[in-house]
């Protein structure tokens, strides 16, 4: 399970503006710049021959499987072998930087930007190199050359304001943003930072203005909310700035983010700025267009922007958590948590991403580290109900169900009156009551999780099909699983639920029916196909079902579900077979 709490930043308009200068980059991974993270470079192996054909052809093989760090090594060989090649110098220079090899970068930054003067992303990480050193006319003299295109433009722009107002000159800082014209996602970035740069300079009522504006265009992105509840409680309308964090609660339930500002709005404590100073504003700058371009397909582009963000503001929480996501994304767990790791201890995301760094764990399929780390967090706060149901379901989905329903149970246990989004807590423990043949409570927490949510096709489709199975109350069985395939008609498990259900109840007719529709939902199942396999026989098709037998063997079927799949393809079906277990364990993909 992924923490949707992740899964913030400027939405999904903000997602074009990568569109003209990801075109120039290729796909691949990325990998934090933490001073305890090594990037994984390897390369050819010891004693082989560097060859120019080999080493690019392998840089590119590892690009195209997201390996960063050896598309890095393998380029950078080539380049050795061949480094006056320009191509070759901006490929390893990038790959450099977005796999957090900065001191290598920088020198390739240097060198290219002799080369090629216009070269943006060189011209960036230098300007971002000065910024650090508080050299700020020497890095609006870097991006001078802006760039080709809406993006480059933009992110040369905003930088090359923010160097501005490190030297004071806040009216020529907000001047160059106003200028910045572009497509309609512009507007977002423009004003918010115009309202960041406003409000480092102290002008606060000039600053709520546009972020105001920021606000009416995306009020979805959790950095302009954010801003925006600070600036109205600044200028004294703590009510108004209380509203605003309450709509985007409906949103977003809970973000931690949110709820630190508005404990401090709450307790009129101060809540200072976001952009204490130039560097962090050009840093947020290097963040925003980094997570807004990072889903997609631009993750290498994304990830130079992330590193870059990070390398300005080391401590900067929402890029490490980008960055991070990137790599969730990517398959990249171990690169994940080392970023996650690197999140500030006092950040309000700390938590989050420590759950997450358990749930990566588990993804590197090391269960007793995983396991571990959750219950640490756990036990330090049973009420945080992330940690349980991480825990839960990382036990839950190695079959350690008696561990995973005391998991469950811990947390349910913490909450004074359940409202609608606990619905998943009694949905999971019924799932392990249920495998641990304790029905009557697991059919308890189903009943609780539909009062809680009624409408949710997972509970629905397995207390339905429990029912069924165990000949219970057919009719209210029958009734919630035909619901659940009504709200997810193109949810193969689901409609396999229902196949399956009718035969159960001998209606193989329509067994076949739903049951084809859900191998053509889901044509890679095996557990599916072998239910259409043992309906097909059912209706004296038995060419056609000893063919989905097969199919569902050559799937990859469950180790004891593979004996009676051989035994059916040989014999057919007997007159008592032994039924093949339901689609009713939520997958991956489904809850």
């Amino acid at each position: 399970m992924k923490n949707s709490r992740f899964a913030h930043s400027f939405r999904r308009t903000a997602l074009l503006a990568g569109v003209a200068l990801c075109s120039m980059l290729a796909t691949a991974g990325m990998s934090p710049f933490r001073a305890d993270a090594e990037p994984q470079t390897t390369g050819t192996a010891e004693g082989l021959p560097l060859t120019l054909s080999g080493s690019y052809l392998s840089g590119r093989l590892a690009g195209q499987t997201n390996d960063l760090g050896n598309a890095a090594a393998f380029f950078g060989e080539a380049l050795v072998v061949d480094p006056g090649n320009p191509f070759l110098l901006d490929r390893t220079f990038v790959l450099k930087l977005a796999n957090g090899d900065l001191a290598e970068a920088l020198e390739l930054a240097e060198r290219l930007k002799t080369e090629q003067s216009d070269h943006f992303v060189a011209g960036l990480m230098l300007a971002v190199e000065d910024m650090r050193a508080g050299r700020f006319a020497a890095a609006g003299d870097k991006l001078a050359n802006g760039g080709r295109g809406p993006l480059a433009e933009l992110a040369s722009g905003l930088v090359s304001a923010w160097a501005l107002a490190g030297k004071g000159e806040t009216d020529k800082a907000l001047e160059l943003v106003s200028r910045l014209k572009g497509p309609s996602w512009y507007t977002v970035f423009v004003t918010y930072h115009a309202g960041l740069i406003q409000d480092h300079a102290g002008r606060g009522k000039e600053a709520l203005d546009n972020f105001r504006e920021a606000y009416t265009t995306d009020r979805g992105a959790l950095r302009v909310v954010d801003a925006y509840a600070r600036s109205l409680a600044g200028n004294g309308d703590k009510d108004a700035a209380l509203k605003v964090l309450a709509d985007y609660n409906r949103i977003l339930p809970d973000h931690p983010v949110i709820l630190a500002t508005r404990k401090r709005i709450e307790a009129d404590e101060p809540i200072g700025r976001i952009a204490e100073t130039p560097q962090v504003g050009a840093a947020e700058v290097l963040y925003g267009l980094g997570a807004a371009i990072g889903r997609d397909g631009g993750e290498e582009l994304a990830a130079v922007f992330l590193q870059l963000s990070l390398h300005l503001d080391n401590d900067a929480d929402v890029a490490a958590v980008a960055l991070a996501g990137l790599f969730d994304r990517l398959g990249k767990y171990e690169r994940s948590i080392t970023v996650l790791q690197g999140v500030p201890d006092a950040s309000p995301l700390k938590r989050d991403a420590e759950i997450q760094v358990g749930l990566n764990y588990n993804a590197l399929e090391n269960l007793e580290e995983s396991r571990a780390h959750l219950e640490a967090l756990v036990e330090s706060d049973p009420s945080d109900l992330d940690a349980v149901t991480a825990l839960g379901n990382v036990l839950r989905s190695h079959k350690l169900f008696a561990e995973a329903e005391e998991a469950y149970t811990k947390g349910i246990d913490t909450i004074e009156a359940p409202k609608a989004q606990h619905w998943t807590l009694f949905y999971y423990r019924g799932i392990c009551r249920e495998r641990l043949k304790k029905w009557g409570q697991g059919e308890a927490d189903f009943r609780k999780s539909l009062e809680l949510s009624p409408e949710q096709p997972l509970v629905l489709n397995y207390l339905g099909y429990s029912l069924v199975d165990q000949g219970l109350k057919l009719a209210e069985a029958l009734d919630m699983i035909r619901k659940a395939v009504e709200l997810r008609p193109k949810d193969g498990y689901i409609v396999d639920s229902l196949g399956w259900a009718y035969y159960r109840l001998g209606r193989f007719e329509d067994a076949v029916k739903e049951l084809e529709r859900a191998v053509e939902l889901r044509p890679q199942d095996p557990v599916i196909n072998d239910h259409l396999g043992d309906a097909y026989w059912k209706v004296d098709r038995r060419l056609e079902a000893r063919f989905q037998w097969n199919h569902a063997r050559d799937l990859g079927p469950e180790p004891d579900e593979l004996p009676k799949i051989l035994k059916k393809i040989e014999n057919g079906l007997t007159d008592a077979p032994e039924a093949p277990a339901a689609n009713i364990e939520p997958k991956k993909n489904g809850g």
